[in-house]
């Protein structure tokens, strides 16, 4: 062997000694990453915790309500003709009996005055005629005709009165009334609306229930109703109607409730929220609705155990537990099966876990759940 080809061995032995160095360097670096990941515990998630309580709730069933007045028309022209006198302010309240709108009657009270006189005629000819008939100058025919002349004459009269009367419109019962819908001058043909006219105090709610629902409501029975314009105010009534008949296509029912309405701030076709109250209590297992983790696969909540280790040490672990909810009322919903009363559960923060995973319950205070919330602002 030549010196050129030492030299190239040398070099070759010497990058190969060089690689396997390096290799195993790198190799010693793997093992020990591997090693203190295997030791490495992440740190326990913070958390908030909650107690599952036994509670008792009033019974209740909630549905969604439409506000319809006690009584409600679109007041019209019953005859045709021109617009003379508006006498209403739209919004405003009125009366019943009070004159909403005349129409121009100058032609029907010229032909009142007229068949005012023929009646006045009539009457004195049917006084002759009854004077000569008893003393027997005249004849029943004659006194017959007389009479009849009278009453045709009389009718002619109520006939011009009654269509008089009718080109005023009035106000059928007392109410709130709408923005007008016509002016002075305007000419009106039969049936034209004028005006809404409706009478909110008291008001109606009506509502849909389930054919379940009939055991369980009945005239006579409280309600609470409460609309989104005015946060944090309830009426209370009661149901007045349970409609005789189900729907044949929903199976639903339909059920009216009369709420007092003396300040009118209830309009209707107002959306509002009712609630029916029951007599009895019942026992319900509840938790703060935060707690619960909501998915397509089933509903579940995080419970607090405790884990001991191998090394004696006790640990801080959730568990996951499905759950089949049930009612819902204010932060709270109830739980009908698969919790107990006294069990510590996740009330915030559940989102972040997994199970069996370490946990630190938190000694911060969380907002403290309610059956009333209230906005912080109230």
């Amino acid at each position: 062997m030549n010196s050129s080809t030492k030299s190239w061995a040398l070099v070759i032995l010497a990058v190969v000694s060089v690689v396997l160095l390096l290799g195993g360097v790198r190799a010693g670096q793997i093992v020990t990453m591997v090693r203190a990941n295997e030791k490495f515990a992440p740190p326990p998630e913070a958390v908030s915790s909650a107690r599952v309580q036994a509670s008792e709730w009033l019974a209740t069933r909630s549905a969604v309500a439409t506000l319809v007045a006690v009584q409600g028309v679109t007041l019209g022209a019953e005859l045709p003709g021109i617009v003379r006198q508006i006498a209403f302010e739209s919004g405003a309240s009125v009366r019943r009996g009070a004159p909403l709108v005349k129409l121009d009657t100058s032609t029907e009270e010229a032909q009142l005055a007229s068949a005012q006189a023929e009646a006045s005629l009539a009457r004195v000819n049917l006084e002759r005629v009854r004077e000569l008939r008893q003393g027997e100058s005249g004849t029943q025919a004659d006194l017959d005709a007389a009479e009849a002349r009278a009453k045709q004459a009389q009718a002619a009269v109520a006939l011009l009165e009654a269509t008089i009367a009718k080109k005023t419109i009035r106000a059928p019962f007392d109410g709130r009334i709408s923005i007008r819908q016509v002016e002075l001058g305007q000419i009106l043909a039969a049936g034209t609306p004028v005006a809404s006219l409706q009478s909110v105090s008291p008001i109606f709610a009506d509502f849909w229930l389930p054919q379940q629902a009939l055991a369980e409501v009945h005239a006579g029975q409280k309600a609470r109703l409460r609309a989104d314009p005015f946060p944090g105010v309830e009426w209370s009534g009661s149901v007045t109607t349970v409609n005789p008949e189900v729907d044949v296509a929903t199976r639903n029912v339909r059920v009216r409730a009369t709420f007092p309405n003396a300040d009118g701030r209830l309009r209707p076709g107002m959306f509002a929220s009712v609630e029916l109250l029951g007599n009895e209590k019942k026992a319900v297992v509840v938790i703060p609705a935060t707690a619960v983790i909501f998915a397509p696969y089933g509903d579940s909540v995080y419970a607090i155990e405790e884990k001991k280790e191998a090394n004696g040490k006790t640990s801080t672990v959730v568990r996951q537990k499905f759950v089949r909810l049930g009612e819902r009322r204010g932060d709270f919903v109830a739980v009908s099966s698969g919790l107990s009363p006294g069990e510590a559960i996740v009330s915030a923060g559940a989102f972040k876990l997994r199970n069996g995973m370490a946990v630190a319950v938190s000694d911060a205070p969380a907002p403290g759940a309610q059956l009333d919330p209230k906005p912080a602002d109230q």
